[in-house]
Protein backbone atom coordinates (compact mmCIF):
# COMPACT_ATOMS: atom_id res chain seq x y z
CA UNK A 1 0.00 0.00 0.00
CA UNK A 2 1.45 3.37 -1.04
CA UNK A 3 2.03 5.90 1.72
CA UNK A 4 0.40 9.31 1.22
CA UNK A 5 2.41 12.50 1.59
CA UNK A 6 2.26 14.07 5.00
CA UNK A 7 1.24 17.70 5.43
CA UNK A 8 4.81 18.63 6.30
CA UNK A 9 6.14 16.99 3.15
CA UNK A 10 3.60 18.85 1.03
CA UNK A 11 4.54 22.14 2.66
CA UNK A 12 8.21 21.45 2.00
CA UNK A 13 7.49 20.78 -1.70
CA UNK A 14 5.42 23.94 -1.95
CA UNK A 15 8.19 25.95 -0.28
CA UNK A 16 10.77 24.56 -2.71
CA UNK A 17 8.57 25.45 -5.68
CA UNK A 18 8.07 28.96 -4.30
CA UNK A 19 11.82 29.42 -3.86
CA UNK A 20 12.52 28.21 -7.39
CA UNK A 21 9.85 30.51 -8.77
CA UNK A 22 11.31 33.48 -6.90
CA UNK A 23 14.70 32.68 -8.41
CA UNK A 24 13.57 31.96 -11.97
CA UNK A 25 10.84 34.55 -12.57
CA UNK A 26 13.29 37.51 -12.53
CA UNK A 27 15.54 35.56 -14.88
CA UNK A 28 12.65 34.98 -17.29
CA UNK A 29 11.60 38.63 -17.04
CA UNK A 30 15.14 39.79 -17.78
CA UNK A 31 15.37 37.43 -20.74
CA UNK A 32 12.08 38.77 -22.12
CA UNK A 33 13.26 42.37 -21.68
CA UNK A 34 16.54 41.55 -23.40
CA UNK A 35 14.66 40.06 -26.36
CA UNK A 36 12.44 43.16 -26.64
CA UNK A 37 15.47 45.47 -26.60
CA UNK A 38 17.16 43.35 -29.26
CA UNK A 39 14.06 43.66 -31.45
CA UNK A 40 13.88 47.42 -30.84
CA UNK A 41 17.52 47.86 -31.82
CA UNK A 42 17.03 45.77 -34.97
CA UNK A 43 14.08 47.89 -36.13
CA UNK A 44 16.08 51.04 -35.37
CA UNK A 45 18.82 49.87 -37.70
CA UNK A 46 16.26 49.42 -40.46
CA UNK A 47 14.99 52.96 -39.89
CA UNK A 48 18.58 54.20 -39.99
CA UNK A 49 19.03 52.64 -43.42
CA UNK A 50 15.82 54.25 -44.65
CA UNK A 51 17.01 57.71 -43.53
CA UNK A 52 20.13 57.35 -45.66
CA UNK A 53 18.10 56.09 -48.64
CA UNK A 54 15.72 59.06 -48.37
CA UNK A 55 18.63 61.50 -48.29
CA UNK A 56 20.17 59.88 -51.36
CA UNK A 57 16.94 60.59 -53.25
CA UNK A 58 16.56 64.15 -51.92
CA UNK A 59 19.81 66.00 -52.53
CA UNK A 60 21.40 64.74 -49.31
CA UNK A 61 18.71 66.31 -47.13
CA UNK A 62 17.18 64.78 -44.03
CA UNK A 63 13.51 63.90 -44.18
CA UNK A 64 11.84 66.79 -42.30
CA UNK A 65 10.30 65.87 -38.95
CA UNK A 66 7.45 68.20 -39.84
CA UNK A 67 6.80 70.41 -42.85
CA UNK A 68 4.95 73.66 -42.32
CA UNK A 69 4.77 75.14 -45.78
CA UNK A 70 2.75 78.20 -44.87
CA UNK A 71 -0.14 76.97 -47.03
CA UNK A 72 -3.62 76.15 -45.63
CA UNK A 73 -3.94 72.73 -44.03
CA UNK A 74 -2.16 70.70 -41.39
CA UNK A 75 1.62 70.32 -41.36
CA UNK A 76 3.03 67.18 -42.93
CA UNK A 77 4.80 64.64 -40.70
CA UNK A 78 7.82 62.48 -41.43
CA UNK A 79 6.59 58.85 -41.08
CA UNK A 80 4.57 58.71 -44.34
CA UNK A 81 7.55 60.22 -46.19
CA UNK A 82 9.87 57.48 -44.94
CA UNK A 83 7.39 54.60 -45.24
CA UNK A 84 8.16 53.80 -48.92
CA UNK A 85 11.74 53.00 -47.89
CA UNK A 86 10.81 50.46 -45.18
CA UNK A 87 7.44 49.08 -46.38
CA UNK A 88 6.21 48.34 -42.84
CA UNK A 89 4.34 50.65 -40.48
CA UNK A 90 5.34 48.41 -37.57
CA UNK A 91 8.90 49.75 -37.74
CA UNK A 92 7.63 53.13 -36.57
CA UNK A 93 6.17 51.67 -33.36
CA UNK A 94 8.32 50.80 -30.36
CA UNK A 95 8.49 47.06 -29.75
CA UNK A 96 6.01 45.64 -27.21
CA UNK A 97 3.97 48.85 -26.90
CA UNK A 98 0.54 50.17 -27.89
CA UNK A 99 1.91 52.84 -30.22
CA UNK A 100 0.57 53.42 -33.72
CA UNK A 101 1.97 54.69 -36.99
CA UNK A 102 1.47 58.46 -37.41
CA UNK A 103 -0.55 58.54 -40.61
CA UNK A 104 -0.88 62.32 -40.52
CA UNK A 105 -0.87 65.35 -38.23
CA UNK A 106 -3.90 64.10 -36.29
CA UNK A 107 -2.09 60.86 -35.46
CA UNK A 108 1.14 62.46 -34.27
CA UNK A 109 0.43 61.66 -30.59
CA UNK A 110 0.04 57.94 -31.20
CA UNK A 111 3.51 57.13 -32.49
CA UNK A 112 6.31 56.38 -30.01
CA UNK A 113 9.41 56.47 -32.15
CA UNK A 114 10.37 60.11 -32.40
CA UNK A 115 12.49 62.08 -34.84
CA UNK A 116 14.61 65.14 -34.09
CA UNK A 117 12.65 68.40 -34.41
CA UNK A 118 15.87 70.06 -35.61
CA UNK A 119 15.17 68.57 -39.04
CA UNK A 120 11.80 70.32 -39.32
CA UNK A 121 10.92 72.88 -41.98
CA UNK A 122 8.77 75.86 -41.05
CA UNK A 123 8.32 78.62 -43.59
CA UNK A 124 7.35 81.05 -40.82
CA UNK A 125 10.15 80.15 -38.43
CA UNK A 126 12.33 82.92 -36.99
CA UNK A 127 14.73 80.44 -35.38
CA UNK A 128 18.38 80.93 -36.27
CA UNK A 129 20.65 77.88 -36.53
CA UNK A 130 23.10 78.01 -33.66
CA UNK A 131 20.73 80.03 -31.49
CA UNK A 132 17.35 78.27 -31.68
CA UNK A 133 15.12 78.90 -28.65
CA UNK A 134 13.13 76.31 -26.72
CA UNK A 135 10.10 75.09 -28.64
CA UNK A 136 11.67 75.50 -32.08
CA UNK A 137 9.89 73.13 -34.47
CA UNK A 138 11.79 73.86 -37.63
CA UNK A 139 13.80 76.25 -39.74
CA UNK A 140 13.07 77.92 -43.06
CA UNK A 141 15.26 75.51 -45.03
CA UNK A 142 15.82 71.75 -45.19
CA UNK A 143 18.55 70.20 -43.06
CA UNK A 144 21.40 68.71 -45.05
CA UNK A 145 23.52 65.78 -43.91
CA UNK A 146 26.47 68.15 -44.20
CA UNK A 147 25.19 69.97 -41.09
CA UNK A 148 25.86 66.84 -39.06
CA UNK A 149 29.61 67.40 -38.99
CA UNK A 150 30.07 64.71 -36.36
CA UNK A 151 27.61 62.27 -37.89
CA UNK A 152 28.54 59.41 -35.55
CA UNK A 153 27.47 61.59 -32.59
CA UNK A 154 24.43 63.33 -34.13
CA UNK A 155 21.23 61.85 -32.71
CA UNK A 156 18.26 61.68 -35.08
CA UNK A 157 15.76 59.16 -33.68
CA UNK A 158 14.90 57.93 -30.18
CA UNK A 159 11.86 56.40 -28.51
CA UNK A 160 9.17 58.68 -27.13
CA UNK A 161 5.93 58.54 -25.10
CA UNK A 162 2.59 58.22 -26.88
CA UNK A 163 -1.09 58.69 -26.10
CA UNK A 164 -4.42 59.24 -27.80
CA UNK A 165 -5.50 62.57 -26.34
CA UNK A 166 -2.70 63.67 -24.01
CA UNK A 167 0.21 66.12 -24.29
CA UNK A 168 2.42 63.53 -25.93
CA UNK A 169 3.73 64.33 -29.41
CA UNK A 170 5.45 61.01 -29.93
CA UNK A 171 6.34 61.46 -33.61
CA UNK A 172 9.16 63.82 -32.55
CA UNK A 173 11.37 64.87 -29.68
CA UNK A 174 12.54 68.45 -29.31
CA UNK A 175 16.27 69.00 -28.73
CA UNK A 176 15.75 72.58 -27.55
CA UNK A 177 13.36 71.93 -24.66
CA UNK A 178 15.85 70.49 -22.18
CA UNK A 179 18.78 71.98 -20.27
CA UNK A 180 21.53 73.97 -21.95
CA UNK A 181 25.14 72.90 -21.62
CA UNK A 182 26.55 74.53 -18.45
CA UNK A 183 29.75 75.38 -20.31
CA UNK A 184 27.87 77.24 -23.03
CA UNK A 185 28.30 74.78 -25.90
CA UNK A 186 25.11 75.29 -27.92
CA UNK A 187 25.08 71.91 -29.67
CA UNK A 188 25.60 70.03 -26.39
CA UNK A 189 22.18 71.11 -25.10
CA UNK A 190 19.67 68.35 -24.41
CA UNK A 191 16.07 67.35 -25.01
CA UNK A 192 13.98 66.42 -22.00
CA UNK A 193 14.93 62.82 -21.18
CA UNK A 194 13.60 60.29 -18.69
CA UNK A 195 12.79 56.63 -18.20
CA UNK A 196 9.22 57.54 -17.32
CA UNK A 197 6.67 59.42 -19.42
CA UNK A 198 7.61 63.01 -18.55
CA UNK A 199 4.30 64.23 -19.99
CA UNK A 200 2.45 62.59 -17.11
CA UNK A 201 4.90 61.47 -14.41
CA UNK A 202 7.29 63.41 -12.11
CA UNK A 203 10.92 62.44 -12.56
CA UNK A 204 13.78 62.90 -10.12
CA UNK A 205 11.83 65.47 -8.14
CA UNK A 206 10.63 67.54 -11.12
CA UNK A 207 7.09 67.63 -12.47
CA UNK A 208 7.29 68.49 -16.18
CA UNK A 209 3.65 67.67 -16.86
CA UNK A 210 2.56 71.24 -16.09
CA UNK A 211 4.28 72.42 -19.26
CA UNK A 212 2.47 72.97 -22.54
CA UNK A 213 2.67 70.14 -25.04
CA UNK A 214 5.09 71.99 -27.29
CA UNK A 215 7.45 72.57 -24.37
CA UNK A 216 7.64 68.85 -23.61
CA UNK A 217 8.33 66.44 -26.51
CA UNK A 218 10.66 64.27 -24.42
CA UNK A 219 12.67 61.14 -25.07
CA UNK A 220 11.35 58.11 -23.19
CA UNK A 221 13.93 55.43 -22.29
CA UNK A 222 11.11 52.99 -21.68
CA UNK A 223 12.82 49.59 -21.60
CA UNK A 224 13.64 48.60 -18.04
CA UNK A 225 12.65 52.01 -16.72
CA UNK A 226 12.73 52.30 -12.93
CA UNK A 227 12.27 56.03 -12.43
CA UNK A 228 15.98 56.42 -11.65
CA UNK A 229 17.27 56.73 -15.19
CA UNK A 230 18.27 53.13 -15.83
CA UNK A 231 15.72 52.49 -18.58
CA UNK A 232 17.01 52.29 -22.14
CA UNK A 233 16.09 53.53 -25.61
CA UNK A 234 17.72 52.94 -28.97
CA UNK A 235 19.25 56.03 -30.56
CA UNK A 236 19.79 56.30 -34.32
CA UNK A 237 22.68 58.46 -35.51
CA UNK A 238 23.28 60.40 -38.71
CA UNK A 239 25.98 57.97 -39.88
CA UNK A 240 23.41 55.15 -39.87
CA UNK A 241 24.39 53.25 -36.74
CA UNK A 242 22.14 52.64 -33.73
CA UNK A 243 22.78 51.63 -30.13
CA UNK A 244 21.03 51.46 -26.76
CA UNK A 245 21.47 54.16 -24.13
CA UNK A 246 20.17 54.58 -20.61
CA UNK A 247 18.38 57.81 -19.73
CA UNK A 248 21.22 58.65 -17.35
CA UNK A 249 23.82 58.26 -20.08
CA UNK A 250 21.78 60.41 -22.48
CA UNK A 251 21.79 63.23 -19.94
CA UNK A 252 25.57 63.60 -20.15
CA UNK A 253 26.30 66.86 -21.99
CA UNK A 254 28.26 66.23 -25.17
CA UNK A 255 27.62 62.49 -25.25
CA UNK A 256 25.28 63.00 -28.22
CA UNK A 257 24.77 66.05 -30.41
CA UNK A 258 21.06 66.78 -30.61
CA UNK A 259 21.15 70.45 -31.55
CA UNK A 260 23.03 70.16 -34.81
CA UNK A 261 21.56 73.38 -36.14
Amino acid sequence: MRRAFTLIELLVVIAIIAILAAILFPVFAQAKLSAIKTKALAQSKQLATSLVMYATDHDDNFVPASLRSGQPGDPEVWPPKLLPYVKSKDLFVAANTDGKFAEDWNGRRNQNIGYNDATGIDAASTAVPGAAPAGTEGFTSAASFSLAEESAKTGLIAFTPNSVNGKERGYVFNPYNGPNDPNGAYNFGLPLIGDVNLCTTPYKGVNYSTRAAGALKPIFARYGGDGSGNGQTPVIFADGHARLYTANRLQVFGEIIWRFR
